[in-house]
């Protein structure tokens, strides 16, 4: 009788049952790679001891750092000593190699290097310390952990990596446009930037796609607009003499060579990640303004890893070597969306080591988004100037 009431009582109340454990762990380690979110990720660890076992699996992560302290470094005698040795036209011999000299031998200021990522977490301190209530290897303290160094120590099989840094490091005047896009083995391999002194945006935010395809197709086309300030210049495509005047050349060194260190910094924070991980193909170092980012692929992590990056002697920096440049300039250029970007200027930069290479201008376009690679793309259509610069 008894053993008939258990089983009558097993029939009406049965034993819960948990779904999740009829998930299979490669459908959950999809979801996890979905969420990349570290912190995230850190919160799924709490739930049970299957997911503290599979988060460490987790090949797609992505870190958000809240903070970032910078060093109070000396200057960098080794940035001032960046003089431009030579600078001409494809076209013809232009004032702008005497001033670049000029420029650089007085302008540049100590450009503190960032030192070291710090992620707040007073927020998150009660839910790590609730983790002593799983068991297991994995160290649940990762979510507070200061150093995305230490945040990753945990993860095991890392492909791809993505760490946004609050904002950007260049520190620049509302309605000022500066982009960059650099991309590093060991050292620099290439570089992209894009500036304009500001940016005016059409009043008439919405227009038709025939009206947006219709403009581009005439800025594209049509090399003697008006431009400048009042429209009192032609644009014959060169820069304009007022170009050397009026500081256009100088804030344009200013910008080129503030992306370069910030570049080099931050690819120089990267060596102990990409040692440790050595699963990675991808890895991206960003920023929540969108100014700058720091690309690296599978063959130049592994060329990091067997041949050392050379450090900057007065800053915690990568070693920026000789470079060629290429400028290309606009004083007035209209997008197709009706945004105008006033003194547009686009840099492309190689190492004056690497072998000459035919430039299709794709890979420069490719550097930014929209609409910043239409800006790109229409500038690669004007005069190119040729500059050269000393490592630093």
């Amino acid at each position: 009788m008894e053993s008939f009431r258990s089983d009558l009582r097993g029939r009406i109340y049965p034993e819960p049952v948990d779904h999740f454990d009829r998930i299979p762990d490669s459908v959950l380690l999809l979801v996890f790679n979905n969420i990349g979110d570290v912190k995230a990720l850190g919160r799924c660890c709490l739930v049970s001891k299957r997911f503290n076992s599979l988060v460490p699996l987790v090949d797609s992560v992505i870190v958000r750092v809240d903070c970032v302290i910078s060093d109070d470094d000396s200057s960098s005698p080794s940035a001032s000593n960046a003089v431009t040795s030579a600078v001409t036209s494809d076209k013809s011999r232009h004032p702008i190699s005497s001033l670049f000299r000029l420029v650089f031998s007085g302008l540049l200021k100590p450009f503190q290097s960032i030192s070291q990522f710090i992620s707040v977490s007073s927020r998150h301190a009660g839910a790590s310390a609730s983790a002593d209530d799983v068991d297991g290897d994995f160290d649940h303290t990762f979510v507070t952990h200061h150093s995305p160094t230490q945040v990753l120590k945990n993860f095991n099989e890392i492909k791809f990596l993505r760490i946004e840094l609050p904002s950007g490091e260049l520190g620049i005047d509302d309605g000022v446009l500066l982009k960059w896009r650099a991309d590093f083995g060991s050292t620099l391999d290439n570089c992209v930037i894009l500036g304009a002194s500001s940016v005016i945006h059409s009043n008439n935010s919405v227009r038709t796609e025939d009206e947006q395809c219709r403009n581009g197709w005439e800025n594209e086309n049509n090399n003697d607009n008006n431009v400048g300030e009042g429209n009192v210049e032609t644009d014959n495509g060169s820069i304009p003499e007022s170009f050397y005047t009026n500081g256009g050349l100088k804030l344009r060194v200013v910008w080129t060579i503030s992306s370069l260190i910030a570049a080099s910094a931050r690819h120089y924070l990267l060596q102990p990640i990409i040692a440790e991980h050595k699963t990675l193909d991808s890895l991206v170092l960003t920023d929540g303004d969108g100014q700058g980012v720091l690309c690296m692929n599978r063959e130049q992590l592994e060329e990091l890893r067997v041949k050392p990056l050379s450090a900057s002697l007065a800053s915690k920096r990568t070693l920026v070597p000789a470079l060629n440049m290429r400028l290309w300039y606009a004083p007035h250029l209209e997008l197709p969306n009706g945004a105008v970007l006033k003194g547009a200027t686009l840099v492309a930069i190689r190492p004056c080591e690497q072998p000459p290479k035919k430039e299709d201008g794709n890979w420069v376009a490719a550097a930014f988004e929209e609409p910043y690679g239409t800006a790109a793309r229409m500038l690669l259509k004007r005069r190119t100037y040729c500059l050269e610069m000393n490592s630093f």
